[in-house]
């Protein structure tokens, strides 16, 4: 784990605007986004990782010289709760190439996200995780990086904040991304009203796991727009008309006031360098 004497900032992937810009490769994304100030950085490998060993290393190179701090975000068809044997196996062998992936990066952490449980009860779903994690650990070792289980959005997902810290109590290489417009959205809103809402996400995960892992938090925050069914579609802070949420002030008042250090990775629709930077400007404002 890299310790910060502070929060830190930083986007999902590319903005719209970096590709307008007639830049191209994530190496002159990591440059885009210290020429804004911010000092984080979550690689997207979503629909696989696909760059060379070469290419990665390049980013990361830059990336320290720059002082932006990286994650990256495995691929979205990893299944920890899968009721496949094999494909939870496979899942063993993504998340495998993950970690060989965030090493040449130089990132200290990959998210993974928590699994389905839309046809299986959450207490099933929430066992075949945990055997899968077990077995990555039983094929893998300790990893030299922190494995980061993502609460969820949608209700038929796992990832609620208990499950996630659950999953984490399995061995201390686990912890908790904890997405503030997940929980929001899977809640249909009104999870987030007041600073001491946010607060006790922090205090239930340092009470759980140990004061460490909540005071460097691994964060994502973007509005989400939501149904009954939880989340529906992410959104950008100025375009969020129906006002979904959640709001990030209280946050910023919280771990300014606290000294948390959390990461703060954007995930809003193709805004996410300058919605963290409004993020960031708020935090250092609350200082």
């Amino acid at each position: 784990m890299i310790k910060y004497e502070t929060a830190l900032f930083g986007p999902a992937g590319a903005s719209d605007a970096f590709g307008s810009s007639g830049k191209k490769g994530t190496a002159e994304v990591i440059k885009w986004v210290a020429s804004f100030g911010l000092d984080a950085y979550e690689y997207q490998a979503g629909n696989g990782l696909h760059a060379s060993d070469a290419s990665l290393s390049a980013v990361g190179g830059i990336a320290k010289e720059l002082g932006v701090a990286m994650s990256l975000h495995t691929p979205y068809f990893i299944s920890l709760s899968g009721v496949e044997p094999e494909k939870r196996l496979k899942s063993i062998d993504y998340i495998e190439q993950s970690i060989r992936a965030a090493v040449l990066l130089g990132a200290d952490t990959i998210v993974i996200h928590s699994g389905s449980a839309a046809k299986i009860s959450r207490e099933e779903a929430l066992s075949l995780a945990a055997d899968t994690l077990r077995k990555t650990l039983e094929k893998l070792g300790q990893p030299p990086v922190r494995l980061g289980l993502e609460t969820m959005g949608k209700k038929n997902q796992l990832g609620t904040l208990e499950e996630v810290i659950e999953l984490c109590r399995i061995d201390p290489v686990f912890c908790p991304v904890v997405d503030f417009g997940h929980l929001n959205a899977r809640e249909c809103g009104g999870v987030f009203p007041d600073a001491a809402a946010y607060r006790r996400v922090f205090d239930m995960i340092g009470d759980a796991l140990g004061a460490e892992y909540a005071l460097y938090l691994h964060c994502h925050f973007s509005h989400i727009e939501y149904t009954s069914s939880g989340e529906k579609r992410h959104l950008t802070f100025d375009g969020d008309t129906g006002g979904f949420g959640p709001d990030f002030a209280p946050l910023a008042e919280v771990i300014a006031r606290d000294g948390l250090c959390p990461r703060i990775i954007c995930e809003s629709a193709g805004t996410q360098d300058a919605d963290a930077l409004t993020m960031k400007k708020q935090y250092l404002s609350a200082k």
